[in-house]
Order: C-alpha cells, then structure tokens, then sequence
C-alpha cells in the first residue's frame, strides 16, 4: 500500500478541436466559480428547426437522453400558457452547457440570434460552457459571416436593426472562435454524436466526482493528463501504466479516473494491491476478483493460475472492460492477469499503477503516465489543510513550516502525515519533532505517525 513507502523526500479548459472529434476535456475555469446545484438542466440545444430539428438534433437529442443527460429542446420542454421567448431565456440561463448547432439557414433565425446573445452572455458572466457544432458550415463564415452567414445580414442591415445585429455578429464571431465540432461528409454524423455525447457525459462526471475530490489538492491537471493518454475515442486497446515512488498518490488517481470513465465500459475491475495481496494468498484469488467483477453473472471457479489465464483471455476478449491493477511489482504478474492487448474486446482500456518503471516497459504499455510531486503552491496548501485547518501559516510558524516542506519535497502523504501528526502542536513541539526527523533518515518516525 502506498502508506508502506513513504520515502525521502488549475480548474481545466481544453476543449475539442474544431476539426476533430477529441473525447477529452475538463471544465473552464470560470465554470468552477459557479454556484453548486445552480442548474436545472445539464443542456441547452440551440439549433435552426427547419435544418436540423428531425435529423441531427433529434438523434442528437436521443443519445443525450439515453445517457442520463438532461436536455432541454425548444419543443420538448416548452411549458403551455407560459411566453416563449421568457421561458427559453430561463431555460438557458438554467443550463449548465449550451450546445449551438450552426447550421447554413442558422442566421435566417433572428430567434436563434436572439438565443446566442443570451448564451454567450451566460457564457461571460455565469460560467456557461458552449459547445458549437458547425453543421456542415465552415467556422471562418461563422466567425466573418461569409457565404450562407452574410446574406441575412444583409437583410438586417436594410431593415434598421443596427444595434441588434452587432450584438448578432459578435456573439457568432465569439462562437465561431469557440473548439467544438465540424460535421463534414468524411464520416458518418453517428461518430460526431456519440463524441459530443462522450465529452458532455465525462465533465458531468467530472463535476459530480469533483466533492469526492476536492481536498485532492492538485490533482486536477493529472486527471487531465491522465485522460489525454486513455483516448477514450479511440477503438483500440490500450495498456497505460501510472508510475511514481510511494506516496506520490497513484493508486488516488487511478480511483479518480476509473471513476469518472466506468460508465464508458461494459464492465469494469478494479483491482488493489495486487503485490501485497499476491504475497499474502497468490494468483489465483487475483485472477478470480478480476473474473467475478467483469462477469458478475456467472459463478465460474478458477481452478488454478493457468486455468485463471485461459478464462480472463477466452471469457473478456469480446467485452470492452476497464482494469485497473494497482501496485504491480512483478513482470509475471502481469503477464498471468493481462498479458495482451488481445485478451480483451474493442476499446478496452489497462490501467496498471507501479513503483517500478521496468515493468511497464518490459510489459510494452502504450503509455506511461509519470506521477510527480506536488509543487510548492499545492504542498503549501496541503499541509496547511491538515497542520492548521486554515489556509495560510500562521506568523511564529512560518520557519519552522518551511523547513517540514523541505523535508517532505512534495510527497503528498508525507505532507498529509507530518500536517496531522503537527495539528494543535506548539512551535516548541514542531521543532523537537525536527529534530526527531534527522535522526531517523530512513522514515521511521513517518512510518510510526501513519497510524498514529
């Protein structure tokens, strides 16, 4: 466990690409300054009907509501008796993401102008994220109002609505410059739709795991990182391997991530401490856990380790699985729980956390992700959390404190550790354990305030 190795020692904002289909994401910052339980629904589709209301959106609209995700549609939500225009303000301003599909009759639809206005409005000052699909228009006439975007204006321009439509302009012109995605005819709308219903699913899970992981400092931007190396578009089957020394947090990471994707997996395993528990009781209860928790319906017996092999390979090579094989010391260990990209169904993702890099690289991962140590600001914030309760060191510590982040250079569970073992300790108290410490260059005192 990572407790056993303690050793010597920013809210997110990528989005798709506008030419691209990327499944990953994190929310915007501005998004993280947003009230809690603010929003009604989780989506906003602002689209022009005659285009796009009984194909793209509609399946669109389906695929959302298959996954849990709660959208509002101009002609599903609309409540009877209550003014339109008023009651589509609220809904945006309700919303948590704004979906605008920009479509070639988009700008014909003052209604539609009407509602980017207000979404962009929500997007500056109530932390909305909007999420432009450019329905086979290119985003520089949406950005210049060229081609199918120019002539409305035209229109406008002649009937006096000056002001209107510079506001018109510049909410496009601020869409247009927004990553989202661009449908062309070079591959089916089905992909485009299930990558828009994959990224929304994702920061939604984000956001509901996020109270989970809030004292997680600094966390964030290696869940970010972490996702990148999963590519959860992709098809193929990907082995990615977690390493740092003990302490760093990887088995935390691995939890957080497995999290947030399960849904993604037709089955999943998370499997802990595997080097511990194969010392204590071998193989084959590890390889059974895995068996049991992928295919919950059966009651399928491992007889022995080799039997183990044969059924995680012939039972899971046709499932799309999630694994995680936490704390793995040992090439062969791998080797008899998941040897081969092969042993298991499309899109299927492996992820194996370690202390020792030899054995990703022996085992040819597809990737591996490097957990590093916490950097000053975070240390900082982590033991102040756990030695002061308080953000901030309070004056007469402020020397004593920095020569504790020295000695734990980052390591989050030697910051958690010594923090608690210091709470409602006198100066006098910090120093004597001080000194404790450098008797001790092994850790043994750590070791003895784990429990404590």
């Amino acid at each position: 466990m990572e407790k056993q190795a303690l050793m010597g020692v920013t809210s997110l904002s990528s989005f798709p690409s506008s030419s691209s289909t990327s499944y990953f994401t994190a929310r915007t910052s501005s998004l993280s300054t947003s009230p809690a339980g603010q929003w009604k629904y989780d989506i906003f589709l602002n689209f022009r009907g005659e285009d796009t209301r009984n194909n793209f959106v509609d399946h669109l609209y389906n695929v959302l509501k298959d996954r849990g995700i709660y959208t509002f549609r101009d002609d599903q939500k609309l409540e009877r008796g209550k003014f339109i225009k008023e009651e589509l303000l609220e809904a945006i301003e309700e919303s948590k993401f704004a979906i605008v599909v920009l479509s070639e009759n988009y700008a014909s639809s003052t209604w539609c102008l009407d509602e980017l206005v207000k979404i962009i409005d929500c997007r500056k000052y109530m932390g909305m994220t909007v999420l432009p699909v450019f329905h086979y228009v290119n985003p520089s006439d949406v950005r210049k109002q060229r081609g199918a975007f120019a002539k409305p204006f035209v229109e406008y321009e002649k009937k006096g609505k000056k002001e209107r439509v510079k506001k018109w302009r510049d909410a496009l012109r601020q869409v247009g410059n927004l990553r989202g995605w661009h449908l062309n005819n070079y591959r089916p709308e089905s992909h485009d739709i299930q990558s828009i219903a994959g990224w929304i699913s994702l920061n939604l899970k984000y956001d509901a795991f996020a109270n989970i992981t809030k004292d997680l400092v600094g966390i964030d931007s290696q869940v970010v990182e972490l996702l990148l190396c999963l590519a959860m578009m992709s098809n193929n089957v990907r082995f990615i391997g977690i390493w740092a020394m003990g302490g760093m947090g990887k088995t935390t990471l691995a939890r957080v991530v497995y999290q947030m994707v399960s849904k993604e997996f037709e089955a999943c395993s998370f499997i802990e401490d595997v080097r511990e528990n194969y010392e204590k009781d071998g193989l084959v209860p590890l390889q059974q856990k895995i068996i049991d928790q992928i295919l919950m319906e059966t009651n399928l017996k491992i007889s022995d380790e080799y039997d183990g092999v044969l059924n995680i390979k012939n039972r899971l090579c046709h499932k799309k699985i999630l694994l995680v094989l936490d704390d793995v010391d040992k090439p062969y260990l791998l080797n008899m729980l998941a040897r081969k990209h092969d042993w298991f169904g499309s899109g299927s993702r492996i992820i194996i956390t370690t202390r020792d890099v030899q054995v990703l690289r022996t085992h040819g991962v597809d990737e591996i992700y490097e957990v590093k140590g916490l950097n000053d600001e975070y240390a900082l914030q982590l033991f102040c959390s756990k030695a002061f309760k308080k953000k901030y060191v309070p004056d007469d510590f402020l020397n004593v404190s920095n020569r504790f982040l020295n000695y734990a250079a980052g390591l989050p569970l030697a910051l958690k550790v010594l923090g608690s073992f210091l709470f409602d300790k006198s100066v006098i108290e910090w120093e004597s354990a001080l000194e404790r410490l450098k008797e001790f260059p092994e850790r043994e005192v750590l070791q003895e305030w784990v429990g404590t």
